[in-house]
């Protein structure tokens, strides 16, 4: 309601806790809600011009009784969103109502799906998108974990892959980016649950909750940059880029973009 009447209205939809052990992405998805309902002149120009629509925790049973990766029936939410049942994933079943509801709305352009997770393996924090065959699509597809790069050390554009796994199919990430239009990108977003490494150095830093939350106000920047905002920011400008290397990088990216169809064998 507070949004411009006359302004595209859009939606940015994030999910967490999917697999209740990856308590790292907890602390991911309370860095992004904690930046984007306070006072900082970003999170202000963001919430004018953005509406975000969060869920925390998708399987609120299986954190509370312990589980590493099932809900309290036993299964891997992560893989019914194709068809999920209201009695026996009902959290799934109630957010993917949502979702479809969003998609449908002619007032609302849903432009982001963002299911955040833990990695047990890899380091630092990185993402898994799609494969499309329309490349135009692919190299748009990019924009964003490009930019998140740029404003997170600890975000690895060269851990990033995009793949069409068969046995992913019951995510999220792919169930949704199948299902929305081609104006909407799919992401996990994967934190490790261990270090990560900066650019130039090769000594792994711990992760702390501080620097997990750090990591969600990243990512909660980053869609200044992505959405051209910058120029909103008249003083003091707190983001990492200037609006000027922002549309640089934007206008770059078709012809400098890295793709990766390889399929990773790590488990989302």
């Amino acid at each position: 309601d507070h949004l411009s009447p006359e302004r595209e209205k859009k939606l940015v939809f994030l999910t967490a806790r999917v697999h209740p052990g990856e308590s790292p992405a907890s602390f991911v998805c309370q860095g992004v809600i904690d930046f984007l309902v306070s006072q900082h002149p970003v999170a202000q120009i963001l919430r004018d011009h953005v509406i975000f629509k969060i869920v925390p925790m998708l399987n609120p049973d299986g954190v509370y009784l312990g589980n590493y990766r099932c809900s309290l029936m036993g299964f891997d939410l992560n893989r019914h969103w194709q068809d999920p049942s209201p009695w026996a994933h009902p959290t799934l079943h109630a957010v993917k109502q949502l979702i479809v509801q969003m998609n449908q709305d002619p007032r609302v352009s849903l432009e982001f799906y963002i299911d955040v997770h833990a990695h047990s393996t890899m380091l630092n924090g990185f993402m898994y998108g799609n494969v499309f065959e329309d490349e135009e699509r692919v190299q748009r597809q990019a924009v964003f974990p490009r930019l998140l790069c740029q404003n997170a050390p600890d975000f690895s554009f060269s851990n990033t892959s995009f793949n069409r796994d068969v046995v992913k199919a019951g995510t999220g990430r792919r169930f949704l980016g199948g299902l929305l239009d081609d104006t909407s990108y799919c992401y996990t977003l994967e934190v490790s649950f261990y270090s990560y490494m900066t650019a130039g150095s090769n000594a792994p830093v711990p992760y702390t909750e501080e620097t997990y939350m750090k990591l969600g106000r990243n990512v909660a920047r980053t869609f200044l940059d992505y959405y051209k905002l910058n120029n909103l920011i008249k003083d003091n400008r707190p983001t990492h880029i200037e609006s000027t290397q922002t549309n640089l990088l934007l206008t770059k990216l078709a012809s400098e973009l890295t793709y990766f169809p390889t399929v990773t064998k790590q488990r989302l």
